[in-house]
Parts: structure tokens; sequence; C-alpha cells
């Protein structure tokens, strides 16, 4: 009896450092599948302790490495759900399509419920970004708003109009200023699993030396 639990006890440590090494890779793999689907994905690393935690969805960290990604501000949100039993992410890209927006340099971070991204934005991107005829100015950032001049009819009015972006409820809308204007409200991201907190935007410099901004987003699931 001693010498066939001695057996058992080795079986199990076999099984646990296997699973140790193992289970980590595999989640990697998933994962990878699962981004590579928008795009092309570099590296992934998944780190858990117990390793066996992740039958149940559930890691300390994974770091993700893109080169280009191509994917709707839904499909975000969905690929954040499916990764909320992480208790960190850290994504980066050097490239991604995020809707009509062209950005780079972009960079995601998890820790527990709370998400915070950054990203690059070129003059030449945002505009392309726009319906034509239509034009964006930044004027400001504060407090977790970023206050714009919007021309060529966004909001029905013919002049231009300053205009705040901002988190209204868990959103993210955009609403002119002025007295016969400001009733009017433009979302522009709503989600059941994403709450938007506040979001900035700061004029910016790219190495190629064209003008761009630095977005960023802070937000939580839910």
């Amino acid at each position: 009896m001693i010498r066939v639990a001695q057996w058992l006890a080795a079986l199990a440590l076999l099984v646990l450092v296997l699973g140790q090494i193992l289970l980590p890779r595999i989640a990697a793999s998933r994962i990878s599948s699962r981004i590579g689907r928008y795009g092309k994905v570099e590296s992934v690393h998944v780190t858990a302790w117990p390793a066996i935690e992740l039958l149940w969805r559930h890691a300390d960290s994974a770091t993700v490495h893109a080169s280009n990604l191509r994917l709707s501000p839904a499909q975000t949100a969905h690929l954040l759900w499916e990764g909320r039993g992480l208790g960190r992410i850290d994504v980066s890209a050097s490239s991604v399509q995020e809707g009509p927006l062209q950005l780079s340099a972009v960079k995601l971070h998890k820790h527990g419920e709370r998400l915070q991204a950054h990203a690059l934005l070129s003059q030449s991107d945002a505009k392309a970004a726009l319906p034509p005829g239509f034009g964006m100015q930044l004027l400001g950032s504060a407090n977790g708003q970023v206050q714009v001049r919007a021309s060529g009819g966004l909001f029905g009015v013919g002049a231009a109009v300053d205009a705040v972006a901002q988190a209204s409820n868990g959103k993210l809308v955009v609403q002119p200023r002025g007295f016969l204007v400001q009733a009017l409200k433009l979302t522009l991201f709503s989600d059941p699993h994403v709450r938007v907190r506040a979001v900035g935007a700061r004029a910016t410099g790219d190495a190629g030396g064209e003008a761009g901004y630095l977005l960023s987003i802070d937000a939580t699931l839910r």
C-alpha cells in the first residue's frame, strides 16, 4: 500500500508538472487563433499558477503582440469580454483598423476589470474616417473629455459647431455646444460589456513628421 501510494503521488506530481508546462501553451495557442481571425499575431504568452486554473478560463496574465489587426469596435469588445477571466492583459499592435479608424502604435492594458488603451491617429487617417466634406478640429482635452470643432453639417448645422466627446452612462458620445443644438447627441460607441469612463486626445507627430493625435480611452468590463 505504501508503494502504491508513492506511485500515485509521483503520478500526480508528473501530471501537475506537465500541466504547468503544456496548459499555458495550449491557452496561448487558442488566444492566438482567436485574435488571428482579425489579422497577424506575432506572439502570445500566458502565465497561470496553478495552470489548472486555465481549465476554467482563468489565468494570471496574457501578453499579445500583433503586427496588424482589422476589426470592428463590437468585435474588440467581444474579445475583451472573452478575456475577462485573465487577471492582466497586455496587447500591442503596430497597426489596427478599428472600424473606420486606421490606428498605429496601439497598446491596451487590462488589470482586473479596468481597461486602458492608447493609439496614434494621423491627421490624414482622421480625415479619411470622416464622410466627404466633413471636418473635425481638436480644440483641447481635459477631465476625461475631448473638445472638437465639427464642420460640414455633422449635426445638421452648416456652420462649424463646437462639440465635446465624453462618457455618458457607459457610452462614448459626442454632443454639440450651443443653445439650439446642445440637446443633440451622437453615440460613437456603446456595448453592454464595456463601460466607457473617460477619453482623451492630444496633438502629436509621428516619426515621419506627419501631424496626428494620441488618443486614449479608460473603461471597465461589466
